[in-house]
């Protein structure tokens, strides 16, 4: 399979929860010494600018989130509670500071390497379903924060447009502001998606 990376107007040209929605089925990649590790994005989150409190930038720019405010198509990742790493698509117009949380992925190549790195017996429900486990899976980290999407190590690829009826809409997971928010989209009955 081609894994050529999406084009740049596929985040320009439209909104923040358009490209969240879009996402999904779109694939993943992620290039390192040790190989290539991929998988189906299933389950995605949009993070606004406007009316968002629960958004990294609804306070204005600062160090940690300046690269949501930067062109759309990049890598946002960010350490969290002391713990993990959590990968975000920069999307929106330059200057706005909105995001796409990447959830969770259907391991697609790559699955030994994914296991080595997230331990043995997890299967495929539990190698990158959730946005910790999902960078853990494929050793995304901070030195990937700010990086072009288009292009190695780390790039999203072209897969398969997912039909309307075949995607979930729900509030967004583990936030306590703006809990209530329409936010979050995943493929129905896919078993990799972190929560029902």
């Amino acid at each position: 399979m081609q894994l050529q990376p999406l084009e740049a107007s596929f985040y320009r040209d439209r909104d923040t929860v358009s490209v969240a929605r879009a996402l999904l089925g779109h694939i993943l990649c992620r290039e390192t010494p040790e190989g290539l590790a991929a998988g189906i994005i299933v389950e995605t989150e949009a993070y606004l600018s406007k009316d968002d409190p629960a958004c990294h930038a609804s306070h204005g720019k600062t160090r940690r989130n300046a690269v949501m405010f930067g062109p759309p198509g990049h890598a946002y990742v960010y350490f969290i509670y002391g713990v993990h790493y959590c990968f975000n698509v920069v999307t929106g117009p330059e200057g706005s500071g909105e995001a796409v949380l990447v959830r969770a992925l259907e391991p697609l190549y790559g699955i030994d390497l994914m296991e080595r790195r997230r331990g043995p017996g997890k299967g495929a429900r539990h190698l990158a379903g959730g946005p910790g486990r999902l960078c853990q899976a494929l050793a995304i980290d901070g030195s990937l924060n700010g990086h072009d999407l288009r292009r190695p190590p780390l790039w999203i690829a072209a897969g398969t447009p997912v039909k309307a009826e075949e995607v979930a809409v729900s509030p967004r997971i583990g936030i306590n502001r703006a809990a209530d928010k329409l936010l979050r989209f995943y493929i129905k009955d896919n078993p990799c998606v972190s929560r029902r």
